[in-house]
């Protein structure tokens, strides 16, 4: 991922449309975290929390994990502002090494997309996971209309799926929960959600 762009966002990052779209993804989390209360959740690709933030209140704890400082600085002062105890962030790309880290839920939330091999990465957060731990993917569906050198044009649930067993999820279920105008690189598009149990 190239962090300089993050960086230069960060700044301007939580637009109108971001936060409409990441209030549609929290509702849509909201329902796999019923009786979350004493799990430890990981938020990988975090950004400035937006999603993760509206969590707070259904876990146990919050680590914010992001490849970008200043994103994370403007997740801190999020948290800072409005008194959330049990959010921290990291600075760390699993990309390049992953931290001896436990969790027991790890969300990744519009950031496969942006992760050449994808392999590696869901590799890297089923053996962060606890056993009997939940991956919880929303990313974008496939959309042949996108082309972009550095970004997938999202996923086939059934290729996805195939790639969370080849890692070593024993259950694994996808399912199309949005379609929006103009979501994904100002393309028309789906969101999906999947679950995957360690």
């Amino acid at each position: 991922m190239d962090n300089n762009v993050f960086e230069e966002l960060a700044k301007r990052y939580d637009t109108e449309e971001r936060m409409a779209l990441a209030k549609v993804i929290v509702r849509e989390v909201k329902t796999e975290l019923q009786n979350s209360i004493t799990k430890s959740l990981i938020d990988y690709g975090s950004g400035t929390g937006l999603v993760s933030l509206e969590l707070s209140g259904l876990v146990e704890s919050i680590l914010l994990v992001d490849s970008s400082k200043q994103m994370l600085e403007v997740a801190e002062a999020k948290i800072t502002a409005r008194g959330i105890s049990n959010a921290k962030v990291l600075y760390s790309d699993f990309t390049q090494e992953t931290p001896e880290l436990k969790a027991d839920i790890v969300l990744l939330s519009l950031v496969l997309l942006h992760i050449p091999d994808t392999n590696k990465i869901l590799q890297e957060l089923y053996n962060i996971l606890n056993d009997g731990g939940k991956l919880i993917i929303v990313d974008f569906d496939k959309n042949e209309t996108i082309h972009h050198p550095t970004v997938h044009n999202g996923f086939k649930h059934e290729e996805l799926k195939q790639k969370l067993t080849q890692v070593g999820f024993t259950f694994s279920e996808v399912h199309t929960f949005y379609r929006g105008e103009r979501i994904f690189m100002k393309q028309d598009a789906s969101m999906f959600r999947s679950t995957s149990i360690k």
